[in-house]
């Protein structure tokens, strides 16, 4: 237990079992009754449970070694109760002031650069414990469709709804396939405040949003901009922002679902050459699947952008597009398409597996990686290359993905061997593999490549609206993470 002088601070264990309790609360409050607004959540910005879980989350997440503004990153403090205690007071008696992000563009591949704010320690642990206390809230309002930055839910979920809604006999034939432009950088600070007043009462909790949102930006030029529009991407509290004013679209296509009935109702409906929509989202990235014509999913482009425009959000005209999924869409690095299905004649099935976007990434990656002078020893090569083929494997492995992971694997081994020869050109070819190529498997010591070729693919199951929130159960555990 860390102590100081007038607060005693829990430790990270007990911490937790009190927010994660006190969220339980919030979230079951919130689903018992759609209409409430709650108008006391302030003291739980400044309780030491909060405060000592925002800043589990801040100090061991991957931005832990960047600094703001201040030029301090979380791993560089040092005394970090002190640190808690004087935020703290500050926080209870209404004095914190936000401060402007640091800006770092990050190069795309579609040549333009994307926006990071990134705020100083003690805006982070604020956003945190901000955050802690109103996802439970929201998340009783967020709609089954929606899967980025949401506890519990991920990509596979998105892709694998896709897919249910692709095959047969559901066969919604028809892809309206969108993305929100600058979506981060122009959401309207009014409409956000609006929707968040629907259920949050404390003048002070908004009060404490709105400062966020209007802290402005140190650009890279070293320039000061004011942010009277968008939520700066890369704070802790932001993603929660944007699916709050994206909500309106989720709640647009749940409204018009759910208006067609049940089951059987829709059936008959899409029978007579009535269109069914059904939209899954990912963050600023969604598809609406179309049951119907293509004029049908044509007329989408005028009905989103009337849904998006109280937000002060636009589609993109650039990635913004209706195909068929026979044609095929490439959705969150998936390539997503209907063909023809393996060893069954006449018979068809939706495919999922890695984009060549995506499998060019990875590669490049490896490139980068493999180059002469880029790493001492062939181990410290292979934990590089480990750590890269292992996360994008996992992340591809719910797809028909065996092809490629082949693919992947040849490339990556001779790669690895190239290197060997130009780092050793001295030694022959026989040499080389004698003493790094052992049963032709590269390995150094006891540090051995990762095979792509060996990773078992298996299909990511739709659980539709059964995916369960942290807080719906009483089982112990820890609060709530995106997942």
């Amino acid at each position: 237990m860390l102590v100081n002088t007038g607060t005693s601070w829990p430790g990270v264990s007990d911490a937790e079992a009190r927010v994660l309790g006190m969220q339980r609360k919030l979230h079951q409050w919130a689903v018992a009754d759609p209409d409430r607004r709650f108008d006391d959540l302030f003291n739980l910005v400044y309780d030491p449970a909060f405060l000592v879980v925002a800043w589990d989350r801040v100090s061991h997440n991957r931005g832990s070694r960047t600094a703001g503004v201040d030029g301090v990153a979380p791993n560089q403090v040092d005394d970090v109760d002190g640190f808690l205690t004087e935020l703290k007071a500050l926080v209870k008696a209404c004095r914190f002031v936000p401060t402007r992000v640091r800006e770092k563009t990050i190069p795309k591949t579609s040549g333009k650069v994307r926006r990071l704010g990134i705020p100083t320690v003690a805006d982070r642990v604020v956003q945190a414990a901000l955050k802690l206390v109103l996802e439970p809230i929201f998340e009783a309002d967020f709609k089954p469709c929606s899967y980025g930055f949401r506890p519990k839910r991920r990509a596979q979920d998105a892709v694998a709804e896709i897919h249910f809604f692709g095959s047969p006999p559901r066969n919604y034939e028809w892809v309206f396939e969108a993305d929100i432009e600058a979506c981060f950088d122009t959401i309207d600070h009014t409409a956000l405040m609006g929707r968040m007043r629907r259920r949050v009462g404390d003048k002070r909790v908004l009060g404490l949003v709105k400062a966020f949102l209007r802290a402005g930006i140190l650009t890279e030029d070293g320039l000061d901009r004011t942010t009277i529009t968008g939520t700066p991407q890369g704070g802790i509290l932001s993603p929660l922002l944007a699916n709050i004013a994206l909500s309106v679209l989720d709640e647009h296509f749940t409204d018009k679902w759910e208006a067609l009935g049940p089951y059987w109702t829709r059936a008959k409906k899409r029978r007579q050459g009535e269109p069914v929509m059904r939209l899954i989202r990912y963050a600023d990235d969604f598809v609406v699947l179309v049951a119907g014509q293509r004029g049908d999913a044509e007329q989408l482009w005028d009905e989103v952008n009337t849904v998006l425009a109280p937000m002060g959000l636009r589609l993109s005209e650039a990635k913004t597009r209706v195909c068929h999924i026979d044609e095929g869409f490439d959705f969150l690095g998936w390539r997503i398409q209907r063909r023809s299905w393996r060893g069954r004649t006449g018979k068809r099935a939706v495919y999922t597996y890695p984009s060549k976007p995506s499998l060019r990434s990875v590669m490049d990656k490896i490139r980068r990686l493999t180059r002469r002078r880029r790493h001492r020893t062939l181990a410290d090569l292979l934990r590089a290359v480990n750590r890269t083929l292992r996360g994008w494997c996992n992340y591809y492995r719910h797809g028909v993905s065996s092809r490629t992971f082949n693919y992947l694997d040849h490339f990556v081994f001779w790669r690895i061997v190239g290197w060997l020869r130009k780092r050793h050109p001295g030694l022959n070819w026989g040499t080389i593999r004698r003493r790094y190529l052992p049963g032709w498997e590269i390995r150094d010591g006891r540090t051995e490549l990762f095979r792509p070729r060996s990773v078992a693919v298996e299909r990511y199951r739709y659980r539709g609206a059964r995916i369960p929130t942290p807080w719906a159960n009483q089982t112990p555990g820890s609060p709530a993470t995106a997942a």
